[in-house]
């Protein structure tokens, strides 16, 4: 999947597509994938790039580590070439520190879209804005050597790319409060046992497992799957007699279109 010449190539991302499957990589294994703003642009690029063949999302970092998190330079007075620093912004309009804050999560979001089935490939550490970004993802084979970890709170700061939701979503309130305020690693067996992961592998599997999910996934027609995940992202913003009206405008809309019927 990674042999195709890539759509986009930029700032620590690499997006190739083949057909219905496509693959982001984070490619700068030198620092273990850490992340920047120019590397959340280069994702939301990557998010708009995607031809409307595409299906399945496979999401992987190079080397030994998916990612392990923000890079440390964003704190230093200098901050990134090019960029403002964290404490530049942090001294400005709050709006626009919000504005900012708003854009860097723009590169965690489009990974739930109702037309897409993401699958983040995680080995080593997935750690603060690394395992964040592997939430961002609908579902997650993990190496044996993984370790997750939220760091953030000891930095002074809290989890804000959109990882809290599906974390709290996924082990429920206190286990996830438990995890963001002590910081702790999770571990493979503990990730499968509580849901973080659908699927522990060796290392060295992780590629062909995706590729394996993936061919799964893109079976089934892909109206039906769309349907499917849209009834199941809403079930737990919506009451149980909501659900069952949800499920029924859902199916109309199947079968009307099995049966050839247009509105």
């Amino acid at each position: 999947m990674t042999s195709l010449d890539p759509v986009l190539d930029k700032d620590g991302v690499r997006l190739t597509v083949d057909d219905a499957v496509a693959t982001v990589t984070l490619t700068n294994p030198a620092k273990r994938n850490a992340q920047s703003p120019a590397l959340w642009r280069a994702l939301t690029e990557a998010g708009r790039a995607l031809p409307g063949t595409v299906r399945v999302v496979v999401l992987r970092g190079e080397g030994k580590s998916f990612s392990a998190g923000l890079d440390r330079q964003a704190f230093t007075p200098e901050g990134f070439d090019g960029e403002p620093s964290f404490l530049d912004m942090a001294r400005g309009p709050e709006a626009e520190l919000d504005a900012t804050i708003a854009a860097y999560q723009e590169a965690f979001t489009w990974w739930r879209r109702n037309d897409l089935v993401s699958i983040a490939t995680v080995q080593g550490h997935a750690i603060g804005a690394g395992f964040q970004l592997a939430l961002a993802c609908d579902l997650r084979i993990v190496a044996e050597d993984v370790q997750f970890a939220m760091r953030e709170t000891s930095l002074g700061l809290v989890p804000d790319l959109t990882g809290t939701h599906p974390l709290v979503n996924l082990v429920g309130y206190a286990r996830a409060l438990e995890i963001c305020a002590t910081g702790r690693f999770v571990h493979a067996e503990e990730a499968e046992r509580t849901g973080l992961a659908n699927l522990v592998v060796p290392a060295d599997q992780l590629d062909a497992a995706a590729r394996d999910l993936a061919a799964a996934l893109i079976s089934a027609p892909r109206d039906a799957v769309v349907e499917t995940k849209a009834l199941l992202s809403g079930a737990l913003s919506r009451t149980y007699e909501e659900q069952r009206t949800a499920e029924r405008a859902a199916q109309g809309r199947r079968l009307r279109d099995l049966a050839g019927i247009t509105d």
